[in-house]
């Protein structure tokens, strides 16, 4: 799951994406409005935390741009006003929800997944590519009915590639998708855990579902 955290307090950004990094998920930072803006047009986030204060466009008109944009994920919204009006000007402008600092890391983490699963409620839970079964519930993942171990960022990197199945997907959107915005696209991280997928995924299996498309990157088969 890839966040991206919109807060101008430096200090309470390096908080929230250390500790949402610790839990396996993919985290950026913005400071400014703008910035938010930009990096979620630029990109593709899960969910987005957005700090209500913030320095030139606020996260009121962030969220109504975003959400008049057709952003459909979730998003979350921090702020230091307590006022029920506030809140409720905050979840009218598209907030999904709203968590008034100081909080609990905990509390935050838990309204994450409380988030999340009910963005997927309204989606398939199950993605199939061929005889190859992801439940992003249970985070199980399943060959011909053989279930398969795989860690986080694996399992990160099976989701891309199976949602983007029969496509080339390139080193730089897979960082982009399952690593962070500073991830350094030279080194050879990518390709180790493409091998470790492969491993995975294609053992004890005649046909093979992951291909490398050489200078441009990798295609999971999808048998058609």
């Amino acid at each position: 799951m890839k966040i991206l955290i919109v807060e101008d307090e430096k200090k309470i950004a390096g908080f929230i994406k250390r500790g949402l990094t610790e839990e396996n998920y993919i985290a950026d930072t913005a400071y400014t409005g703008d910035e938010g803006l930009r990096m979620a047009f630029e990109s593709h986030y899960d969910l987005i935390i957005l700090d209500l204060m913030l320095p030139g466009i606020d996260g009121i008109a962030v969220c109504r741009e975003l959400r008049k944009n057709n952003f459909k994920n979730p998003i979350l919204m921090l702020t230091a006003k307590d006022r029920v009006e506030d809140k409720v000007k905050g979840l009218d402008s598209g907030a999904d929800d709203y968590l008034t600092k100081p909080f609990a890391f905990e509390e935050l983490l838990a309204r994450i997944r409380a988030l999340s699963r009910k963005h997927t409620a309204s989606e398939s839970t199950l993605l199939k590519v061929g005889d190859l079964e992801m439940d992003l519930l249970s985070h199980k993942v399943k060959r011909a009915g053989r279930e398969i171990e795989l860690t986080a960022k694996e399992f990160a990197l099976l989701e891309y590639l199976m949602r983007n199945a029969g496509k080339v997907v390139t080193r730089t959107m897979i960082a982009e998708h399952v690593w962070d915005i500073n991830f350094d696209t030279d080194t050879n991280v990518i390709d180790v855990f493409i091998n470790y997928l492969r491993k995975s995924i294609d053992r004890d299996s005649r046909v093979r579902m992951i291909r490398t498309d050489r200078g441009k990157g990798y295609v999971l088969e999808t048998g058609d």
